[in-house]
């Protein structure tokens, strides 16, 4: 099968809306969990790991159902449909409980901070006029960390005065949470084990290249629904409801249901992907390989071994990026001082989004691995830049140049490490493959949160966040170089050419 741009750009909306969605959760349930709700680093990143833990548990198993389902639909669009429906119906639902939490939030009218005594440490705000008093324990601060401490008291007279008494809103808003995620891991894998079952192997880092481009639009429409409704305005971030954008979020995500129920023939262009796969040897080759053994079913002890090694590289290139991913929006504000917190993540999306497609052609020159390498080192790079800007002088320029390399970088290793784990699978396994594959990135995004909002609350976002980060990038390079397979069986390049039309 020749690579079909416009088929595999279809496909791709089941990506885009998925990360849709997770572009909004991630850009503002931090902060609704620590601003609206007064939870600190530690408590909002065991919420924040909810998501993980569920997906840990599930996408295997949803992949797993989906490789044995047959419908006349096919057997990945059922999932689809009916996960992107449940979840945008009931994201509305968190809106409205965060809704309630801010009426009781706003009737306490609390201030900006309006004095700092850096010689005792004490930062104050008021409540209806009256003074707050803190103290962080008997430390001299610098003015530049008067925000950080600050927002660190706020969120926990919040939680005393606010969520204690009426902790059924936080019950609610958790429980409803629980089955939003639940219904998008119903459909992840489904999704993303599409573009495989409609790819031949050697034009799957290219084809992933566009899905995650796909993402990225998805991704970048949810940073401009943010902007446009107003929740990056600095006065707005701890005070706004965040009702009207997630009702805009589910519009839109079913907009694109639609689009991609109506557009993807998922039966035809799996049948016709097997034969073309027969016709150009790759069927015959993949049965016979040495990455899959003699029967086809299992792995040679030496495809095993670098199976392990690059599911070992994807939890701990997760550790790294999501720490930083997940808390940028606070970092930005809380550590910056940047008036558009979202802008940051725009520019990382926007470098991304043009890097993807180079990528997918640079990695079939240089190989999957070596592109792989070569964006663990941008990325580090970024992260290096990242911590630097939070302690400079001029910081905004220097976190956009960050963001930067670590678009480009998470684009190098996101274009090419799926299409290495799903390239020692076989065809009737793909979603458990691809089930593994989230698995590893979900332990890491289960743990990180966690242990990286605790080295936060013991030391400061300032000093941890990518320092954290620029660790488990240098790990993840390391078990990089123990990856031996995973790149594509070469064909005949005359008969596989980039078809646009």
């Amino acid at each position: 099968m020749k690579l079909n741009v416009k088929r595999t750009f279809l496909v791709g909306f089941a990506f885009l809306l998925i990360s849709m969605f997770w572009q909004v959760y991630d850009g503002t349930m931090s902060i609704i969990l620590v601003t609206h709700f007064g939870l600190n680093q530690f408590w909002s990143g065991v919420v924040l790991a909810l998501d993980n833990v569920l997906a840990l548990i599930f996408l295997p198993l949803f992949g797993a159902w989906s490789d044995k389902t047959s419908t006349k639909m096919g057997k990945r669009k059922p999932y689809i449909l009916i996960g992107t429906i449940v979840a945008a119906v009931v994201f509305i639902a968190l809106g409205f409980i965060d809704r309630y939490q801010l009426a009781s939030l706003h009737a306490l009218n609390i201030s900006d901070v309006i004095q700092q005594t850096t010689g005792d440490s004490l930062y104050y705000f008021t409540v209806n006029g009256v003074v707050q008093q803190f103290e962080y324990n008997g430390v001299m601060m610098t003015y530049s960390a008067v925000r950080e401490i600050v927002s660190s008291g706020r969120a926990g007279f919040i939680f005393t005065n606010v969520t204690q008494p009426n902790w059924y809103y936080l019950a609610s808003f958790i429980s409803i949470l629980f089955i939003v995620l639940l219904a998008m891991c119903s459909y992840r894998t489904p999704a993303v084990s599409l573009m495989p079952d409609v790819t031949i192997k050697p034009h799957r880092s290219k084809a992933n290249a566009i899905i995650n481009a796909m993402g990225t639009i998805g991704g970048a429409i949810s940073l401009g629904l943010i902007a446009f409704i107003g929740t990056m305005k600095p006065t707005n971030y701890a005070t706004f409801s965040y009702l009207p954008l997630f009702l805009v979020t589910s519009a839109l995500m079913l907009v694109m249901l639609v689009i991609f129920m109506l557009l993807v023939k998922e039966v035809k262009w799996t049948e016709e992907m097997r034969r073309e796969s027969i016709e150009l040897g790759i069927e015959t080759a993949e049965t016979e390989s040495v990455e899959k053994g003699t029967k086809g079913e299992k792995m040679t002890p030496e495809v095993r071994r670098s199976f392990l090694f690059i599911l070992a590289s994807v939890i701990l290139w997760f550790f790294s990026y999501n720490a930083a991913s997940s808390k940028i929006t606070l970092y930005s504000t809380e550590v910056l001082g940047i008036a558009n917190y979202s802008f940051p993540l725009m520019i990382g999306f926007v470098s991304a989004l043009i890097a993807y497609y180079p990528v997918g052609i640079v990695s079939t020159k240089l190989g999957r691995r070596n592109t792989i390498m070569g964006g663990i080192v941008i990325l580090i790079i970024g992260f290096l830049l990242g911590f630097v800007a939070g302690i400079a002088f001029f910081p905004d320029w220097l976190i956009f140049a960050a963001m930067v390399f670590v678009g480009v970088g998470w684009a190098s290793i996101n274009v090419n490490s799926y299409p290495m784990v799903v390239e020692m699978s076989h065809g009737p396994n793909i979603g458990v493959y691809t089930g593994y594959y989230y698995s590893a990135s979900m332990f890491a995004q289960i743990l990180t949160p966690i242990i990286s909002g605790l080295i936060m609350d013991a030391v400061g976002m300032r000093w941890s966040l990518f320092p954290y980060s620029i660790f488990f990038a240098i790990a993840a390079f390391v078990t990089m170089i123990f990856v031996k397979h995973g790149e594509p069986k070469k064909v005949d390049i005359d008969k596989v050419t980039v078809k646009t039309e």
